[in-house]
């Protein structure tokens, strides 16, 4: 094991071999050495399985006697904070006794996801083509040129955004050439880059859907820009209020299928959109969120194939692949295209590797194949929901099910709070509605009570149980 090295400046000793600070304090060392490891682990800066040194090795550090370190180790032993087995030194329990503060408060912990939960925005991450990535990743790197391993084009590999064109053309019937394209880290990432482009430019307001993530409200807020709602029904989004906007520089829209009410953008409003964009020289900004996923009919087209210069189409691997790869793209107008390049800035910060393997994993057919199986799964799934819903609770209509990964759980009257507070004591996670509404749409008309339920993000196993505890909950006749 390689040696820890220490450093004593009055109370406090480095640990350097295991990234561990300790502050020693008062005149005994057994005492002041047992309490720093025991808060150490206590708050969480030794996790369960961390190798302590050994105390040989500890103490020679400290320079103090071995028999010290030996009887604190001992000490927290006892007290169940540390395990010790032969051959194996030293560890963090991996059930220690509290996890607690020093003020008495729970220490924080990341949010950990229940196997029964259902909230939108979480995946099945078990699907994750493992095999399939592998072998595009061993692919792209054989193949690479030396140049990927220094600063890229700030938009993207060019090998990434060839193959993005020619697959958004055939799949999503998307206009664009790959000098358009512009990689980010996902549609984060591509929404602020946007954002600081149209602020840029001046733009102050940008019309939003009534109901929608209120993070992406906050980035826009966060960088300037202000929104304002628009009503949604069932035929998509009301781009008719558009015109009472006059200062909007935009209009972010999921047209496809929005979210999470689950209607698609009616034919109608595609056209009035367009035309409104046109008039005004505002910007629709797509996006096409899960366009992969769609399950009665042929897919729904983009928005951006009925006008490419008025349009920025947004694209994400999250849903398709999984959110970790941090891959999206975007493709612009020319008009825009340079404010969105200095938005950007001088440097590429998506990783050129993740960029080549994901442009080797389109162009094998790989992505296609994965997108397929995973749709015939989450048909499967979505009749088994339709269902199953249907015989437990006949009262609550599902919507919003041609297409993506969740569905809405139309509820009768004033019924949507009581649900969710006996979804919480049961365990089971989903989401109502209401808390995506846009917080200034008071004055518009409200969709009825709802549950959102995402019914891609449990696994094949854990799948029955939680629809079981999802009908539970459900208010029957």
């Amino acid at each position: 094991m390689r040696r820890s090295q220490a450093t004593r400046r009055a109370d406090t000793v480095t640990v350097t071999g295991i990234d561990l600070h300790l502050d020693l304090h008062g005149p005994r060392l057994r005492a002041g050495l047992t309490d720093a490891l025991r808060d150490a682990v206590r708050t969480g800066r030794l996790a369960p399985g961390t190798r302590l040194p050994a105390s040989r090795v500890l103490a020679a550090d400290l320079g103090i006697a071995r028999s010290t370190v030996t009887e604190c180790y001992t000490a927290l032993v006892e007290e169940g904070w540390l395990a010790a087995r032969p051959g194996s030194g030293t560890r963090v329990a991996t059930r220690v006794p509290s996890r607690r503060g020093p003020s008495g408060a729970s220490a924080p912990t990341a949010r950990r996801r229940s196997s029964r939960g259902l909230e939108p925005g979480a995946e099945d991450y078990a699907e994750f083509p493992r095999a399939p990535w592998l072998a595009a990743a061993r692919r792209a790197f054989a193949n690479a040129p030396h140049s990927t391993y220094g600063y890229g084009d700030p938009l993207g590999r060019m090998e990434l955004r060839e193959a993005l064109a020619e697959y958004l053309a055939r799949a999503r019937g998307v206009h664009a050439d790959a000098a358009r394209i512009v990689i980010t880290s996902g549609f984060h990432h591509g929404l602020g880059v946007l954002a600081r482009a149209l602020a840029a430019e001046g733009g102050e307001t940008v019309a939003v859907e009534s109901y929608g993530l209120d993070i992406y409200r906050e980035l826009l807020r966060d960088e300037g820009v202000g929104t304002r709602p628009v009503d949604v029904d069932e035929c998509g989004a009301r781009v008719d209020q558009l015109v009472d906007i006059a200062d909007a520089a935009a209009v972010l829209l999921t047209p496809a299928h929005q979210f999470p009410t689950g209607y698609a953008l009616s034919t109608e409003r595609r056209t009035a959109v367009v035309d409104w964009a046109r008039r005004t020289g505002a910007v629709i900004l797509e996006d096409d969120y899960d366009g992969e996923f769609r399950y009665d009919r042929v897919p729904v087209g983009a928005l951006q194939g009925l006008d490419p210069d008025h349009v920025v189409y947004f694209g994400t691997a999250s849903k398709s692949v999984a959110p970790a790869l941090r891959l999206g793209w975007a493709v612009v107008p020319d008009s825009l295209l340079p404010a969105v390049a200095q938005a950007k800035g001088r440097v590429d910060t998506v990783s050129a590797l993740d960029q080549l393997v994901f442009a080797e994993f389109l162009e094998s057919g790989a992505f296609d194949r994965h997108v397929r199986s995973r749709r015939r799964r989450l048909r499967h799934r979505r009749e088994v929901l339709i269902e199953r819903i249907a015989d437990a609770a006949p009262a609550v209509h599902v919507i919003g099910m041609a297409a993506g990964l969740q569905a809405v759980l139309a509820l009768p009257v004033g019924s949507e709070e009581r649900v969710l507070r006996v979804a919480g004591r049961q365990g089971l996670v989903v989401s109502g509605l209401a808390e995506f509404r846009h917080p200034a749409a008071d004055g518009h008309p409200s969709w009825p009570d709802a549950l959102v339920v995402n019914f891609s993000n449990v696994s094949e196993s854990a799948w029955p149980g939680a629809l079981q505890a999802l009908c539970r909950i459900l208010p029957s006749p």
